[in-house]
């Protein structure tokens, strides 16, 4: 048991990290303020994660793993029921990590690992949106021109990528609150899979309204 508590001490050190990230931004959580959270000393904290950039790639590390995991599935999507859960579990990964997508660009311009793999991820997401369209297409859900498929997936993928940033702007004071959580994920997949409106076959077309509608009720416009 003893050699076991040095990486619970670790897994919990992530945990309280990301809760603080996810709350209070990346920029304005110290070492300091996640080890007095903790109730442990500074230096227990730098035994396990020596620079605070350790601390931001193991939790880029655990996203990067659960969101390839995920990406994965795409092709098994083969209508707009699919694609309404794919995207919606899709915006949950988001949202557990979403400090990296809350301050992104001061993310990468001082982290060089976070810059390059952070440039996979959106590989990554394009080329399974992609496989996700063809899928759709196969199946008769969706006609597109495969010249078409690069573009639009490109689309969907910066409306992923930035979707928390426009809601955090919306309102800078609760967007990112743990009780925004439900009424933003609903939003972001409704805008990512309206992109396929002029796509879609008719019945799916109509499917995708009656989706959206069931959703929004209690979701505030």
């Amino acid at each position: 048991m003893a050699k076991k508590a040095p990486r619970r001490t670790a897994e919990r050190i992530l945990e309280v990290t990301l809760e603080l990230f996810n709350r209070f931004g990346e920029p304005n959580v110290s070492t300091t303020l996640i080890s007095a959270e903790m109730g442990i000393s500074p230096g227990n904290l730098y035994y396990h994660y020596p620079a605070k950039d350790e601390l931001i790639n193991a939790l880029f590390d655990k996203y990067e793993t659960a969101l390839t995991e995920l990406l994965n599935a795409s092709d098994n999507v083969r209508d707009v029921e699919d694609a309404w859960f794919f995207m919606h579990t899709l915006f949950e990964l988001i949202w557990q990590y979403r400090f990296l997508y809350r301050d992104l660009n001061d993310l990468l311009s001082k982290n060089r690992r976070l810059e390059t793999h952070f440039q996979s991820v959106l590989k990554s997401k394009t080329r399974s949106v992609k496989a996700m369209l063809d899928s759709m297409s196969r199946s008769g859900a969706i006609r597109m021109d495969s010249r078409e498929m690069e573009p639009t997936a490109t689309s969907m993928v910066v409306v992923l990528t930035y979707w928390l940033s426009f809601e955090y702007v919306r309102d800078p004071r609760k967007a990112l609150e743990p009780e925004s959580a439900q009424a933003a994920l609903l939003r972001g997949a409704h805008h990512v899979l309206n992109l396929l409106g002029p796509y879609l076959e008719a019945g799916q077309r109509t499917h995708l309204l009656s989706l959206a509608g069931a959703y929004s009720a209690p979701v505030k416009p």
